[in-house]
């Protein structure tokens, strides 16, 4: 795994994806996310009903559970961006930023390029990470505090909706592809010529 400051000689742009100026694209993630986030609602509901969630038996408890599960997933997309970040440092990255576009929070570089195998690690990074913790997290709390594990480990799935998606997207590209992401959009180079197909 590795990253290039540069690009290098023979390297050539072959795909770029912006999510908020290609609109189809986003669509196409953001129904997917909706399902993803339905999929794992309606196991949630054959571990523990929903309807436990919204008891309120004890009102000031279930506040204190739904202001928890906010403050919890903010924390959350912080988190989830700085996974990114630390798996782009870890395979060589040179400078990371971070941001919000107003509909979203990333983490990119305008500075480097990240070999394919690279780049899907720190693509699925959170999705993998953050999956492990919540799915430990949600057999080690009580029942009552289940929904609000469960939630979050949701909201980890289909926020991954986009980063899985770029993922299938360069399964079958060369392994000599090198990745640019911005945070804001991605640029993937290939080279010149396109005798590599392995994945």
């Amino acid at each position: 795994m590795k990253a290039y400051y540069s690009l290098p000689e023979g390297y050539k742009e072959i795909l770029q994806v912006n999510m908020q100026t290609d609109k189809k694209t986003a669509a196409k993630i953001n129904g997917g996310a909706v399902i993803a986030m339905a999929v794992v609602v309606l196991i949630g509901h054959f571990i523990i009903p929903i309807k436990e969630f919204f008891d309120m038996n004890s009102v000031s408890r279930y506040f204190i559970r739904l202001g928890v599960l906010m403050a919890a997933y903010i924390a959350y997309m912080v988190l989830h961006e700085l996974t990114h970040g630390a798996v782009m440092k870890a395979v060589g990255g040179r400078k990371v930023e971070f941001g919000f576009t107003g509909l979203y929070a990333f983490a990119g570089s305008h500075e480097d390029y990240f070999d394919k195998s690279s780049y899907r690690c720190i693509a699925l990074a959170p999705l993998v990470v953050w999956g492990i913790i919540f799915g430990v997290l949600t057999l080690t709390v009580p029942r009552d505090w289940f929904w609000i594990i469960w939630f979050l480990q949701a909201g980890n799935i289909c926020g991954a909706a986009g980063d899985v998606y770029i993922t299938a997207k360069l399964w079958n590209m060369p392994s000599s592809i090198l990745i640019r992401d911005t945070g804001v959009d991605m640029t993937i180079y290939g080279r010149s010529s396109h005798g590599d197909r392995e994945r």
